[in-house]
């Protein structure tokens, strides 16, 4: 489990399945995603997700307010299930309902994510990727640290060719950049 001043990123549990179906079947949520998700398709993810944990020692995390204990969503660390000039690499990702949208969450999440990825699991970069028309996860992945490279756009090959959300942005954090941004931070 990490906690920060407002959150709690824990592993899941059978309480957050209908919530998080209500969240994947949002077709706001979803805009930069092929499609929406099932129950059945939400149900299959958590399982996975809970698997991963139990393999790579990290994932992603079910995040819930720790003033209510209510679920919002995950963020957390993966593994990434296809092949890319970039692969193989662990990547950070995130996704909130949309009434969490906007407060702070994500990056907050994400930082304490990111100090256990490099801290804890020992890793030596972390990634984000999305498509290019997700402007408010690069603004995640900005205000996490996170540089890119346009030159390293790319078509994800989990999606056909002309889908209108192939073409993706890789974002990029070695623990050594991490490290000059925690040093930089004021006291």
């Amino acid at each position: 489990m990490l906690t920060t001043d407002r959150l709690k990123l824990r592993r899941w549990r059978d309480s957050d399945l209908e919530p998080f179906a209500a969240l994947n079947a949002d077709p706001i949520v979803m805009k930069h995603f092929p499609k929406v998700s099932t129950l059945e398709e939400t149900k299959g993810m958590i399982e996975r997700i809970e698997a991963r944990f139990d393999k790579d020692t990290f994932g992603l995390w079910a995040v819930e307010l720790t003033s209510t204990k209510e679920f919002i969503g995950f963020v957390g660390l993966q593994r990434p299930s296809f092949d890319a000039h970039f692969t193989p690499c662990v990547e950070i990702g995130w996704r909130l309902a949309k009434e969490f949208w906007g407060r702070g969450y994500a990056p907050e999440a994400a930082r304490v994510a990111l100090q256990y990825g490099f801290e804890t699991a020992g890793l030596d970069e972390i990634v984000s990727m999305t498509t290019t028309t997700n402007l408010n996860s690069m603004t995640v992945m900005k205000k996490i640290g996170m540089r890119t490279n346009p030159d390293e756009n790319f078509p994800h090959p989990l999606l056909e060719d002309g889908h209108p959300l192939q073409l993706h942005v890789l974002y990029r954090l070695s623990k050594n950049e991490w490290l000059e941004q925690q040093q930089q931070q004021p006291d």
